[in-house]
């Protein structure tokens, strides 16, 4: 195998994140992406041997000289690929393109080999990070990358982020600042007690010390967001574990670009979530895990959104009459 597919190869199938390490398949890499495992072994595989997988045959309805011809151009788009494909979508987008002039069968019969997406289930994004702050907007901040377990369901993410933030570093509370400053001390002196009894101290006043990729501390502020014009289903509600996961595969472990527009009554910002340039709420509402929360936002892009996941009735859309999130909560405060 070449030096550079053995790192493309190594580069996909390795767990980007720690928190990564929790959900890995028996391929050992995440469940969510040992289809795409599994086309880079083979890839690989077809780099040594130029045999293409047994099985694929019943599968596609070309013959085995036209496979091969397959992978010959799959190997080629692999190494061009910088970064290579690491989710679902990012590979059958490539096989799309790569193979885009072969029958039909034979594409969505090899996407389906691997358990990847077919192209009819692809979300084409189309609404990309704005250029100038939009109206109403009050504040904007970027995010240090989103932990698991900040997660709570499809609808909300707790974020921090870096007090070396301008906007941050002005307004960081005196008591904060001298509780960081002990804190530091006090590790120092190897007084681990006194030192976890003020970063205790620090956490109830809204901010946390992490720790970055270089090991170096980072006093960062907490926010939890509550994505604007959406509602997903609540935690216990069906779907609502699909929901959560959704916005876990979306936003675990990047940065994000926050427009916050206000408060909600529970003291959540209300904003807009980018990742990678890709508008979340787009991108939860396509995939048919959340609904347009009409009653508070009437942009028309997120009923549209919202009707072409009920059209392929993908997501809660594949029930025949899901339960609306805000009905359920009132059912639930009315003791019904």
């Amino acid at each position: 195998m070449g030096n550079a597919l053995r790192f493309l190869y190594g580069q996909c199938c390795k767990p980007t994140t720690a928190g990564d390490s929790e959900l890995l398949g028996h391929h050992g890499v995440s469940t969510a992406t040992v289809g795409v495992s599994a086309l880079a072994h083979d890839i690989f595989n077809f780099e040594i041997t130029s045999q293409v997988p047994e099985g694929l045959s019943k599968h596609v309805v070309s013959s085995k000289k036209a496979q091969a011809n397959w992978y010959r151009k799959l190997l080629e788009a692999w190494r061009a690929a910088k970064p290579p494909p690491k989710t679902p979508e990012e590979a059958t987008r490539l096989v799309i393109a790569t193979l885009k002039r072969h029958q039909k069968a034979d594409v969505e019969g090899l996407l389906a080999f691997y358990g990847l997406p077919l192209p009819h289930t692809l979300v084409q994004h189309t609404a990309g990070p704005p250029t100038s702050l939009p109206a109403g907007v009050k504040y904007e901040f970027q995010t240090l990358p989103v932990d698991l377990k900040a997660i709570a369901d499809g609808d909300t993410v707790t974020v921090y982020v870096n007090t070396t933030d301008p906007r941050e570093s002005s307004c960081i509370p005196r008591d904060v600042q001298v509780a960081v400053v002990q804190r530091s001390q006090a590790r120092a002196e190897k007084n681990y007690s006194r030192a976890d009894a003020l970063h205790k101290t620090i956490i109830d006043t809204g901010y946390r010390v992490l720790n970055s990729q270089n090991k170096e501390e980072i006093l960062a502020r907490k926010y939890r967001i509550r994505l604007r014009g959406i509602d997903a289903p609540e935690s216990s509600m069906p779907y609502g574990k699909e929901a959560k996961e959704e916005l876990i595969k979306i936003v675990q472990g990047k940065c994000l670009r926050v427009l916050v527009y206000g408060e909600d009554r529970y003291g959540r910002c209300v904003g807009d979530l980018y990742c990678n340039g890709k508008y979340v709420q787009e991108l939860m509402l396509k995939k048919g895990f959340a609904w347009h929360y009409a009653a508070y936002d009437q942009r028309p892009e997120l009923a549209i959104w919202e009707k072409e996941a009920r059209a392929k009735r993908v997501g809660l859309w594949a029930s025949s009459n899901p339960e609306k999130p805000w009905e359920w909560r009132k059912d639930k405060r009315e003791g019904r």
